[in-house]
């Protein structure tokens, strides 16, 4: 086996463990387990999917659920342009694609030397990801069932946990530190009067300083 097909198959079994994490706590939420395999097969970005059981087994809103998993997903749209040269041509299948653009395969894909080395890399690693993934989804939907109550295990500190995995890498610049200060003040100030899952919206807000502030150095430098 390749390297970078060894090293795509021990980061997608890794990312299955996630995946059982994700099915225990959708059963917690009340989801079925057809509901857990449509969503893993469609939907398969982590954090939006822990986000989503997160706001509906707090007894938030489904549009707050959603919004929530639309805002973390929003991200991977920026990984389309640095992996774009690795879909195929005609349209339909590079839309098709696009379902595997997230953030482990366009890690493995981008840390190669060459494009051939970089789409197998995309794709083998797309491939087990998917994989297990889905399988982790449902032997976590299953072990829901056996060992009850998710918070007793402390699985329920996935979400948050996944949530700063993401946001460490952008504390090493002063925008990504405004953003993240202000989104958890925002947050903070509004769980005592906002509906469950609203505040990780509202915390969406804080992007704006941590913008202005990346514009602002931007421009000092340029001058």
């Amino acid at each position: 086996m390749n390297g970078h097909r060894r090293e795509g198959f021990v980061l997608a079994a890794a990312t299955g463990i996630v995946g059982v994490t994700f099915g225990v706590l959708a059963d917690a939420a009340g989801l079925t387990l057809p509901q857990v395999l449509v969503m893993s097969a469609l939907v398969f970005t982590g954090a939006s999917q822990l986000a989503a059981v997160s706001v509906v087994g707090s007894g938030g809103s489904e549009v707050a659920a959603v919004g929530s998993a639309l805002l973390l997903a929003a991200r991977n749209a920026l990984y389309g342009p640095v992996v774009a040269r690795l879909l195929p041509d005609s349209w339909l299948p590079k839309a098709a694609s696009a379902q595997f653009v997230i953030d482990e395969t366009t890690a493995m894909a981008v840390i190669q030397d060459d494009d051939a080395h970089a789409a197998d890399a995309f794709w083998w690693t797309a491939l087990w990801l998917w994989s297990f993934w889905n399988i982790g989804s449902i032997v976590g939907v299953w072990l829901g069932a056996v060992i009850g109550e998710p918070e007793v295990w402390g699985l329920d500190a996935a979400f948050p946990a996944a949530f700063v995995a993401l946001l460490v890498p952008h504390l090493r610049h002063q925008p990504g530190r405004v953003a993240a200060f202000g989104g958890a003040a925002l947050a903070v100030a509004s769980i005592p009067i906002a509906p469950a899952g609203v505040p990780l919206l509202v915390a969406a807000l804080a992007v704006v300083p941590g913008w202005l502030v990346g514009r602002r150095r931007s421009d000092e430098v340029s001058t």
